[in-house]
């Protein structure tokens, strides 16, 4: 396995780049999101890997398809997963690293794609002609000498006469801003913000612009481009910060606790709306 000593930016596999081949271990946006749920959460899922979830398998269908780059698509032939020999097909793909979908998935994330090379902005910021590389793996030592990583949809040109914007691409339900904002706060995305801003700035040196790129899973597609307010970035780099120390005073003590320590007793309290509940 490739082992990574020195910061830089690597070409490496989706494969290899999970797998973490820091020695001694790396943290990444995704990993410092379940380290601040809770460390515990963390170390089991270094140790024994993401359960596969159907949703990943269609987001990296369809990242494949918009990027050009990813593991090889398994496409089977069958409405759905029910039969055995679907499942079969599917676990048998996932045993040689490729990405299972089934046949009307495969046309769906083609439409997406087509839809997303037509949208004005988004198709810019990930057009191979204006200069950059997909799946992009950078590696730096970070605040408290801990080694980070990232892996960006999408790298671009850092000498060019612009502003280099780095663009993240994700799949959802709704593209609303309504519904951006809800998945910005609960899955963790200004955090990932925080990170892919850093890793540039450590690894190139420069202070790129950085954009999400959401896409709906459902006809016709719809694609909203947004960014983040200084806010909403202070939170992210807040984020990052806690989620460093956190690893860094986890992997010095060896313990990794769960939602509270071992010895504490937290009071709660009622939620706010319980308190207007009327009973009869």
């Amino acid at each position: 396995m490739t082992a990574i000593t020195e910061p830089g930016v690597y070409e490496l596999d989706e494969a290899t780049y999970h797998a973490d081949p820091v020695p001694g271990g790396s943290l990444s946006a995704s990993g410092a999101k379940t380290l601040l749920r809770a460390p515990a959460l963390f170390q089991w899922e270094r140790e024994h890997g993401r359960p596969p979830k159907r949703e990943y398998d269609l987001g990296h269908a369809a990242h494949k398809l918009v990027l050009g780059v990813g593991a090889e698509l398994a496409i089977v032939d069958g409405p759905d997963w029910r039969t055995k020999a679907a499942r079969q097909q599917r676990d048998e793909a996932r045993e040689v690293g490729r990405v299972p979908i089934l046949a009307h998935e495969h046309e769906q994330v083609q439409a997406m794609a087509a839809a997303l090379h037509r949208h004005p902005v988004a198709s810019k910021l990930l057009d191979p002609g204006r200069g950059g590389q997909p799946e992009q793996s950078l590696f730096w030592r970070g605040a408290e000498n801990v080694w980070l990583r990232a892996r960006l949809d999408w790298l671009p040109n850092m000498d060019g006469p612009h502003r280099p914007i780095i663009a993240d691409y994700k799949t959802c339900d709704s593209a609303s801003l309504s519904a951006v904002r809800r998945a910005v706060a609960n899955y963790g995305y200004y955090i990932q913000d925080a990170w892919y801003r850093s890793a540039v700035g450590n690894v190139l040196g420069a202070r790129p612009a950085f954009c999400f790129i959401f896409q709906e899973r459902t006809p016709p597609y719809l694609v909203t481009v947004v960014q983040l307010s200084e806010e909403a970035q202070a939170a992210g780099h807040r984020a990052m910060s806690r989620a460093i120390e956190m690893y860094r005073d986890c992997t010095e003590s060896g313990i990794w606790p769960g939602y509270v320590g071992d010895y504490e007793i937290p009071e709660i309290n009622l939620p706010p709306w319980i308190e207007n509940e009327e009973y009869a």
